[in-house]
């Protein structure tokens, strides 16, 4: 192995490991808040966030891993039927991990848009029912659109030149797996709509609920901020809850940008290697393959020092873990 591929494997590995153990961390403490809270259930914020971290586990354990450990050298290749359940895998948590983000930036986008919010635990679980039932949405349409992957995925054996790509399972043949479709035209149509329902949509919906967030947030302050005016007496309570509203709506708008700026790297790689396939397609496709792992490797992160109770939590972990 070259010196550039070690030090890239080097990077690549810290993406990878530290995706996983960032999103194992994540779940972990949102699940440990929900059982010391009066309720002991997730609040509905906390349950799209557990899904989104889930998501981009399970596609780190069964999709970057093996990309890393293919990177250090070492030849690791599925017969045709895991190959196609693997690839059904890939695509369906990939698309998932997209759409729950956005479910993410919209539930708190609908959350600030909201004149009157109801309180107590009926109301709660009345929010909670609808979450559950937004997500179920996401994961079972995902999984529908992802079966083609059972049928027009195939092993191959050595090396094999890649036709077509798919944005949404990997930007190369992994594991001896690569789609294989009966015709051009077939394979055409499945990766513009794949691209276009699982990528672009998305986020061009990200991009309005935030523009909506932004706008909707800074209403709100002045609401909040005229009414303490008004009321008096309860002023640093109202500046207490502009202040997290405020910090709430930064972590999913820096969740959205990593996602937007990973997202065209890799659709820029893969279209023009579909496209165009010039002497640049080396390069971008090493542009891809990172900037696939960045998004997962890095939310955690955001997540985690963005959000007040998650981040107390973390450090309480850290102290604990200090004095054993």
């Amino acid at each position: 192995m070259s010196e550039v591929l070690t030090v890239d494997a080097i990077l690549f590995g810290f993406l990878v490991f530290s995706g996983i153990l960032g999103n194992i961390l994540v779940i972990h403490v949102v699940f440990q808040s929900a059982i010391e809270s009066l309720s002991r259930r997730l609040p509905p914020s906390d349950t799209i966030l557990v899904n989104l971290s889930l998501a981009n586990l399970l596609t780190s354990l069964f999709r970057t891993v093996p990309i890393f450990v293919s990177d250090l050298g070492l030849d690791v290749s599925l017969s045709q039927g895991w190959c196609r359940l693997f690839m059904f895998l890939w695509v369906w948590w990939r698309a998932v991990g997209c759409w729950v983000t956005l479910t993410l930036s919209a539930f708190h986008c609908a959350t600030l848009k909201r004149q009157h919010v109801a309180v107590g635990p009926l109301a709660q679980e009345h929010e909670r029912r609808k979450v559950w039932v937004v997500l179920g949405l996401v994961w079972g349409l995902n999984l529908a659109f992802s079966l083609p992957a059972l049928v027009y995925t195939t092993h191959v054996q050595g090396n094999a030149t890649v036709e077509l790509m798919v944005i949404s399972c990997t930007t190369r043949p992994l594991l001896g797996c690569m789609w294989e479709f009966p015709s051009e035209e077939q394979g055409s149509a499945f990766a513009s709509t794949s691209l276009a329902l699982n990528e672009v949509v998305p986020l061009v919906l990200m991009v309005g609920t935030n523009l909506a967030t932004l706008h909707s947030l800074a209403k709100h302050i002045r609401a909040v901020t005229s009414a303490g005016e008004a009321g008096g007496g309860t002023h640093g309570e109202l500046e207490r809850h502009v202040a997290s509203e405020r910090k709430a709506s930064h972590v999913i708008m820096l969740l959205v940008m990593l996602f937007v700026v990973c997202w065209v790297l890799q659709v820029a790689a893969v279209t023009y290697y579909n496209h165009n396939r010039g002497h640049h397609a080396e390069e971008l496709l090493t542009v891809a393959h990172f900037s696939a792992s960045v998004f997962v490797g890095f939310s955690p992160m955001v997540v985690a020092l963005g959000h007040g109770k998650l981040r107390r939590n973390i450090m309480r972990m850290i102290r604990l873990g200090d004095g054993i």
